[in-house]
């Protein structure tokens, strides 16, 4: 052969190998596209599953108004168990003297005293003290468990300063704020329906949870009475009532959620023949069981919920709250990587329930730098996650955005269908038949306490953008969301003084 039939050969061989690897290069190409494809057809459904148009919110609004009416007719009536409190007098800012606290929700407890000064928002002053309860006791006995906290209120006493002692003819008045299921009998008392959070002390459920606090402070000689058996939210709404008068609801937003408000003593149905001097009743509506057919549920939701402790339970809370939305972004991008290789190499980490917290997810989702660079360190410390294209961190933080929009509309859903049950939404209540033209709108404050809300940027622009949606913004400017802290500890010593013995009692069953 000669030397041109060489360098033909050759050139053939060039063109043949050149095409060989164009093929290889197209085909990864190709495949990587149809890659890419599954995976944006995971985040379509996604997106499609969570939609929360105006409509669709409207339709919830009405479904928690409904319920609402439904679970005060009727013990067992409603999903929402529209718990009567007792609380018919919110602070008014009148109220003077100190007052104390206990906050007893998990494995701290909180010791506070509070100076109220007798005009409103005028706390002149406020110690707390924190304290770890030991571990034996959450199993143990009523009686130790009591007499451990009524020890630690003994020496918290001990220590006040001059001039913080109260009048000899006056007892110290406490409120005591209760984090776990309770049936409430008045303002002070309440039966233990169970216990959660890692106590189990078996004996004391089916107990009035009050007379074994009060029991334990008459023992140590404590000259000391519980005024007030509170739960946090309604705490949250005294805090915020104390402050701003037009306060008719508290909604918590944090690892769990609840709501309360201030309803009509006529319209709670079920407990007819209740006389209250002021005409209310706050009624504590247990809110995360909420449920209707209109909420946007995905298949990941129901798997959340199927492998649950708790199934078909709290379903609300499961969709809205810092407990779950960190979880459901992860089961969102375990799909993902099962249906691609777009992670690379399968990480165990993904398949590990709440893993990925949702403080993490909010911390993706707000990444504002240019490279992403927090949500690559997050899915590389977290999820072991390593070496993530910007394409792939793009895609992570639409999913986090799509999970905390739909949780954010659906809150401010919640929260309008309790102003639609008392007629501070524009219609003029769930039954009348006035068009929004003729209704004088009140300003209407709502107090609202968890992280999910005052340290989550984004949902609670959401949460505002979708109240203006739905209200339509004549209506929203009436309507303003107060952060309030602290419900759990000063709220619930608001209510000792809003309830002290010192006063007329104005719950009188007939």
């Amino acid at each position: 052969m000669g030397r041109r039939g060489v360098v033909a050969v050759a050139a053939v061989g060039v063109a043949v190998a050149a095409c060989v690897v164009a093929g290889v290069v197209v085909g990864k190409r190709v495949k990587s596209r149809r890659k890419w494809k599954r995976v944006m057809g995971v985040l379509r459904e996604l997106e499609e599953g969570c939609e929360t148009a105006v409509s669709r919110l409207r339709q919830v609004v009405d479904a928690m108004a409904v319920e609402m009416h439904a679970g005060l007719a009727s013990e067992g009536g409603s999903k929402l168990k529209m718990l009567l409190t007792f609380v018919d007098n919110l602070p008014t800012g009148s109220e003077k003297g100190i007052y104390y606290a206990l906050d007893l929700g998990g494995t701290n407890f909180r010791v506070l005293r509070v100076q109220l000064g007798g005009q409103r928002s005028s706390i002149l002053s406020s110690d707390v003290e924190r304290q770890p309860i030991p571990p034996e006791l959450m199993t143990g006995t009523s009686e130790d468990l009591f007499d451990f906290i009524a020890s630690a209120l003994e020496q918290f006493v001990e220590k006040e300063g001059n001039g913080s002692e109260p009048p000899p003819i006056r007892r110290r008045e406490l409120g005591f704020t209760f984090s776990f299921p309770v049936k409430q009998t008045s303002v002070s008392s309440g039966i233990l329906i169970k216990w959660t959070k890692g106590f189990a002390i078996e004996s004391m459920v089916g107990q009035e949870v009050t007379e074994s606090l009060q029991r334990a402070l008459d023992k140590r000689g404590l000259d000391m009475r519980v005024a007030a058996l509170v739960n946090d939210t309604v705490g949250t709404l005294a805090l915020g009532h104390y402050h701003d008068e037009d306060t008719v609801a508290a909604v918590i937003i944090g690892t769990g959620t609840n709501a309360c408000y201030l309803e009509r003593t006529d319209a709670i149905i079920k407990c007819q023949g209740l006389l209250t001097t002021s005409g209310g009743m706050v009624v504590n509506m247990e809110w995360g069981n909420f449920w209707s057919s209109h909420l946007p549920r995905t298949s990941y939701d129901i798997d959340l919920d199927a492998e649950s402790p708790n199934p078909n339970d709290q379903g609300f809370e499961k969709m809205i709250s810092g407990m779950y939305l960190g979880d459901i972004v992860r089961r969102v991008i375990l799909r993902m990587s099962e249906e691609s290789d777009i992670f690379g190499p399968a990480s165990s980490r993904l398949s590990m329930p709440f893993i990925l917290r949702t403080p993490l997810m909010a911390a993706m989702h707000e990444d504002d730098s240019p490279e992403l660079t927090e949500v690559a360190r997050i899915l590389n410390d977290v999820l072991e996650i390593p070496d993530v294209p910007l394409k792939v961190r793009k895609l992570i933080v639409k999913i986090c955005d799509v999970v905390t929009r739909r949780a954010a509309r659906l809150a401010a859903a919640g929260i309008v269908g309790i102003l639609k049950k008392i007629g501070r939404d524009g219609s003029g209540g769930i039954s009348s038949g006035r068009s929004r033209s003729d209704i004088r709108m009140r300003r209407t404050v709502v107090a609202i306490e968890g992280g999910l809300y005052s340290s989550y940027t984004l949902f609670r622009e959401y949460l505002h953008e979708a109240l203006a949606d739905i209200l339509g913004d004549d209506i929203a400017q009436h309507v303003t969301l107060k952060v309030t802290e602290d419900g759990s500890g000063i709220g619930a010593a608001l209510l000792a003084a809003s309830h002290s013995s010192y006063s007329v009692d104005t719950v009188q069953p007939l």
